[in-house]
């Protein structure tokens, strides 16, 4: 049985101008639509895990301590996610040669396979969510959401 979205987040806004409960529901639909699991029903991956591969694909052996701050989570959530991606073959851990207490993290085979479906599943959402946009309001929006951003950042 698929499971269904629920509607909790597209119920009216309770202001028309909320621009952050608009992006919110934007989210929750493209989390909704994205889905976890490999393209051909293989294994599934948190949220979670998908930032955290999306992490060392970028940074391929940066340590815990790397992603603590990255991502900002706390060191226990941070080392039990790691662990847990171990467990499922996702990461390898390899020891510094220099410096024997420092850990570096890289993805496994399987997880950059995983990790290619999940940016080519990502980008067709993308492609989808700006169907029917020109050029000029493609870039219109990018550059919104960038200042939005660093609005925030301030």
């Amino acid at each position: 049985m698929k499971k269904e979205v629920d509607i909790v987040n597209q119920l009216p806004f309770a202001s028309e101008d909320d621009v952050l409960e608009l992006i919110h529901a934007v989210m929750h639909q493209v989390r909704a639509r994205h889905g976890r699991a490999a393209p051909d029903g293989g294994q599934s991956i948190a949220h979670m895990e998908g930032k955290v591969m999306n992490f060392f694909a970028r940074h391929p052996g940066a340590t815990q301590s790397d992603l603590v701050v990255h991502s900002g989570r706390d060191k226990g959530q941070v080392a039990r996610l790691l662990a847990g991606m171990k467990d499922k073959g996702l990461l390898e851990s390899v020891t510094d040669e220099k410096d024997r207490r420092v850990v570096r993290h890289f993805l496994t085979e399987k997880a950059k396979d995983l990790h290619a479906d999940v940016k080519r599943q990502r980008q067709q959402l993308s492609r989808l969510a700006v169907a029917g946009f020109s050029a000029q309001q493609k870039q219109q929006l990018l550059e919104l959401l960038r200042q939005v951003q660093n609005n925030l950042r301030e």
